[in-house]
């Protein structure tokens, strides 16, 4: 269609010009003294269009010969930048590749070539961030090759060739640069420096997966297990890490903050500090308690830690059972002190709804035996004591039996409990690592 229209107006313009120029008899006269020239106005239409295409021409040609001298000087800038890119690739391909010291010598080569255009005033508008650019991936490159001080320069070059106040592409690399140092500071072993250069880190940078991570190690590293806790908790809720992956994480350092306890007051700070979750957790809880134990802490408060614990065990018994049942009771047993009647009916209760569980048999047997039930604790010890398959709540059982033989004056029966005792004691000696 728009050839048409192209075509159309073509033959119109060409019929105009036949008509006007056809039939046109009019003349014109230049006068230049003493001379008169006479011609016919389409001649000197024609004329006047030819002397316009020359002088246009010859201003143009002009005009190109003043550009040569700016056009030679824009080609070799050109050039320069060219090359000064390539370097740049070339330096963060050696670095990928492991040719640190190429690397370094590719970076150095790109900040010459930028110098110049610098100083020949032809620098591109992004020479400041290709500036800092090359001076982290010499750091890097210096870092790898165990040359502390020349990466701290190239480190501190490359902040200062940053504005302070620049585009978000400047703030985005410094960012970037405090986070590479924060990174070289943890593979030297120096967990407060990389945990102070993370706090210069504006808070949206903090918080990046990347930061989360240098942190965590970090304050792995330096024994700050509360501070690693938190950041495992908030990589677990970006997934930086597998579900079970961030399980295992969060379960570690929950143990290792329990084992870092002193005292029973910052112990309970601590178990205050966790989500329901956490504290419904076997592996969790049952630490937490027996530390608590362990400082001195009271019983009743130490059951209450276990009460979600001992309701998911007891309600659905299944393989989590007998992985942390064993070491649920035994913990229990020994925060059986002023136990109350609450207590004591949630422990008949389960030993009743599981009458083929000889732990949970044993544990209210204990609990019979702390409310001076003898009747009947005697029953139910008697009962789980030969189906116990842990050597120490065997032995637990036996000399517990044994005992009240000896008080109701039974020397037969005492010595058969002491004998059984005994035993399990001998194979609690020879394999410790059964005693869970």
């Amino acid at each position: 269609m728009r050839a048409a229209l192209w075509l159309i107006a073509l033959f119109a313009a060409a019929v105009a010009a036949a008509l006007f120029a056809g039939n046109n008899q009019s003349t014109m006269t230049w006068f230049w003294p003493p001379y008169r020239v006479d011609m016919s106005l389409n001649l000197a239409i024609v004329l006047i269009a030819l002397a316009f295409a020359v002088l246009y021409a010859a201003l143009r040609a002009l005009g190109a010969l003043l550009q040569m001298p700016h056009q030679a000087r824009r080609w070799r800038a050109q050039q320069q930048e060219r090359g000064m890119n390539q370097n740049l690739l070339e330096a963060l391909s050696h670095l990928q590749a492991g040719r640190f010291l190429r690397a370094r010598k590719a970076a150095l080569a790109a900040l010459s070539t930028e110098q110049s255009l610098s100083a020949s005033r032809s620098s591109p508008p992004y020479g400041a961030r290709l500036r800092a650019t090359a001076h982290l991936i010499a750091a890097d490159a210096s870092h790898a090759l165990q040359d502390a001080a020349l990466r701290d320069r190239h480190w501190q070059q490359a902040l200062q060739a940053l504005p302070q106040a620049g585009s978000t592409q400047d703030a985005e690399i410094r960012e970037g640069a405090q986070m590479r140092s924060a990174r070289w500071a943890l593979d030297d072993r120096d967990a407060p420096e990389a945990l102070r250069r993370l706090a210069e880190l504006p808070q949206g940078a903090a918080r990046r997966t990347i930061a989360l991570r240098i942190r965590l190690k970090a304050s792995r590293l330096a024994g700050d297990t509360r501070n690693a806790l938190d950041t495992a908790r908030l990589l677990a809720k970006h997934r930086a890490f597998s579900p079970a992956a961030s399980a295992s994480v969060v379960r570690s350092l929950l143990l290792a903050s329990i084992r870092d306890a002193r005292d029973t007051s910052s112990l309970q700070q601590f178990w205050l500090s966790l989500d329901e979750e956490e504290r419904a957790m076997p592996e969790v809880a049952i630490p937490a308690t027996e530390r608590l134990i362990e400082l001195g802490g009271e019983a009743p408060q130490a059951r209450s830690w276990l009460l979600p614990v001992w309701e998911n065990l007891t309600a659905r018994p299944g393989p989590r059972t007998d992985n942390y049942l064993p070491k649920l009771v035994q913990v229990m047993v020994s925060c059986l002190g002023r136990l109350d009647g609450a207590w004591l009916a949630r422990m008949e209760g389960a030993a009743n709804t599981h009458p083929h569980e000889p732990r949970l048999q044993f544990l209210a047997g204990m609990a019979c035996v702390q409310r001076e039930l003898w009747g009947k604790a005697q029953q139910l010890l008697a009962r789980c004591a030969p189906q116990l398959q842990e050597p120490l709540l065997r032995s637990m059982a036996w000399q517990r039996l044994a005992l009240m033989a000896e008080h109701r004056g039974d020397s037969q029966a005492a010595a058969q409990a002491w004998k059984q005792a005994a035993r399990a004691t001998v194979v609690l000696a020879d394999n410790p690592a059964r005693q869970d």
